[in-house]
């Protein structure tokens, strides 16, 4: 377990958290009355203007109050005079008067309802204008009774659909992408490390597993101070909205600005114990118990015992070891035959980013993305990457400024240029070129030809059925120029299911004909999902990383599909972008 010092005071603490916690509430407050805002039919300038607000107060480094003090906020980008008045407000007084008067103009229900899929500002109008409905419950009756089917433009089918979106909202509103918890766990923990008493701070539980969509943030205190005074620290720091105690070493925070977090205190001689069952899913701790039981010892109060003796576990190797066990990383921790693995010496060696040579799945300004080739190879290249596949979007997605084949070329000869000039990086020509509804790939072979890789990817009729999608992907993947099946399901996290699809089918496919599969790292797609990879792992099928950046700043993305990578067990040798540049397009290169 790593040492997390604290390097300041008490006082430094309460302003730490308390930034924290006003970033959240204030951004929450901007995007409410933006949504308020969208509901009455205000100008969309004026919308914009609040959402583009709530992003910058959210993602503001430092402290609110200071900011406001100092001038430097007015100055932030995107933050004008009429939101930095609202901005004011809250963090002096802790309400927002616009809000309030909105509240009393439209019901709070109705911006609820924005956030199901589908349903816009027309529909929602619609329906409380004609039904007289303000809340998820009644819309979520009349839609089943058939009242909502009988509404002009609706009809039996969009009354399902709005079901099903009720469904997934109500799943998804308990949950966090992984990027934002691990985001909001990492300034928690920089604040909590700094409390008087606490030595170490360790993020633990979901983030720390890199799960795709986290429930809630835990983090563990190792201390040598009691927990009941670190828990009165805690009770009162600004921000805390509820302060539930669970037992004498555990309890949950809920702040203002919707965030909560599980906090647990050890003492630094049963660290490890604490953090493994801090960090662990129940199916891990389940099948931890059952070994430990048979090796003669328990894990009961979060601590190792062999009978009545206390067995000191300073860190999570102690604990392990003592168990005849090899550390178990994290990522696997999830009841997936890891523990027999660790005992029996088969854990995997797991991928690592230092194995990735290649810098897959990146969009320049030719169609979507926010930078130029050389800029997104010249950063890659800074990240410790060896060669960079360039793929901006094909023709059919217009939406997404696809590019004709006349913009390829073009592209080609500035690649062509961008390498004559660099060194210490290749980059390579591709095309992340659509998968038609038919199967066919965007673009002819004489196009494809010139290309070193192709990412071939879903992007439109998602709604097809199973059997249909299944085919469709199936005819893709007989194309000899097709390297990668980029986000393989579809899925948005949060946000939109996975289309129907034989995923079975199409990774026997994708080891029969040598087409890589993607772990698209888009924190908002992660996809395959890390629970198929060692299927797809046992039956052959080639798997690539592909970071889908749309600018610089998205080279990170990398790291999240790293994460899903190692909870799937691969290692260096089971990822195609792990390959040197003339391996990968050997790899590309043996189909055609």
């Amino acid at each position: 377990m790593a040492a997390d010092r604290r390097d300041g005071d008490g006082g430094s603490t309460v302003d730490s958290v308390s930034a924290f916690m006003d970033r959240k509430a204030v951004a929450q407050v901007m995007d409410q009355i933006a949504a308020f805002l969208e509901l009455k039919g205000e100008n969309p300038f004026r919308i914009r203007a609040f959402r583009t607000a709530a992003k910058a107060v959210g993602s503001y480094p430092g402290d609110l109050t200071q900011a406001l003090e100092d001038g430097s906020l007015a100055s932030a980008k995107g933050v004008g005079p009429a939101t930095l008045q609202i901005v004011q407000e809250v963090v002096n007084t802790g309400r927002a008067t616009m809000l309030e008067e909105l509240r009393e103009q439209i019901p709070p229900g109705l911006v609820e309802m924005l956030a199901i899929s589908g349903l816009g500002v027309g529909k929602i109008r619609q329906i409380h204008d004609v039904l007289g409905i303000d809340s998820i419950p009644d819309l979520e009756a009349a839609a089943r009774d058939g009242r909502l089917a009988r509404l002009p433009r609706f009809g039996q089918k969009t009354s399902e659909n709005i079901l099903k979106g009720i469904a997934f909202l109500r799943q998804a509103s308990a949950f966090k992408l992984s990027h934002h918890a691990a985001d909001e766990a990492a300034g928690l923990r920089a604040a909590l490390a700094q409390l008087p008493g606490v030595t170490q701070a360790v993020v633990a539980g979901e983030v720390r597993r890199r799960t795709e969509v986290v429930r809630e943030l835990v983090i563990v205190l190792v201390a040598d101070a009691p927990p009941s005074e670190l828990f009165k620290r805690l009770s009162q720091f600004p921000g805390v909205h509820e302060f539930a105690g669970q037992d004498e070493r555990r309890l949950t925070l809920r702040f203002a600005g919707g965030a909560s977090a599980q906090i647990v205190v050890s003492t630094l001689v049963n660290a490890g114990a604490v953090l493994v069952q801090a960090t662990g899913s129940e199916a891990h701790l389940q099948d931890l118990a059952a070994h430990a039981s048979a090796w003669g010892f328990s894990l009961t109060g979060a601590a190792l015992w062999r009978g009545s003796e206390f067995v000191s576990t300073p860190d999570e190797p102690r604990l392990y070891e003592a168990l005849g066990l090899a550390w178990i990383p994290p990522e696997l921790r999830e009841g997936r035959g890891e523990v027999a693995a660790a005992a029996g010496g088969g854990l995997p060696r797991l991928l690592e980013r230092g194995d990735l040579r290649g810098f897959l799945h990146c969009h320049t300004h030719y169609s979507d993305g926010s930078n130029s080739v050389e800029q997104l190879a010249l950063a890659a290249r800074d990240a410790g990457y060896e060669y960079i596949g360039i793929t901006d979007h094909s023709q059919a997605a217009a939406y997404a400024g696809g590019l004709k084949p006349d913009d390829l070329l073009r592209q080609a000869d500035e690649i062509d240029a961008v390498n004559q000039r660099l060194e210490g990086i290749r980059v390579l020509k591709g095309v992340e070129a659509d998968i038609l509804q038919d199967g066919r790939i965007d673009y002819g072979s004489q196009v494809l030809e010139r290309l070193d890789f192709v990412i071939g990817s879903v992007h439109s009729r998602f709604n097809m059925a199973e059997r249909e999608m299944t085919a469709r992907m199936l005819a893709a993947m007989d194309n000899p120029f097709l390297t990668i099946i980029g986000h393989p399901t579809g899925r948005l996290l949060l946000s939109r299911d996975p289309y129907g699809i034989d995923l079975e089918a199409v990774i026997e496919r994708a080891a029969a004909t040598g087409v890589a599969l993607e772990i698209n790292a888009d924190p908002h797609r992660l996809d395959l999902d890390w629970r198929v990879l060692p299927d797809a792992r046992a039956r052959g099928a080639a798997i690539s990383i592909g970071a889908d950046a749309h600018s610089v700043a998205g080279i990170g993305n990398v790291e999240y599909g790293i994460g899903i990578a190692r909870k799937g067990w691969l290692g260096p040798a089971d990822v195609l972008n792990a390959l040197s540049v003339d391996e990968f397009l050997t790899f590309a290169g043996r189909r055609r």
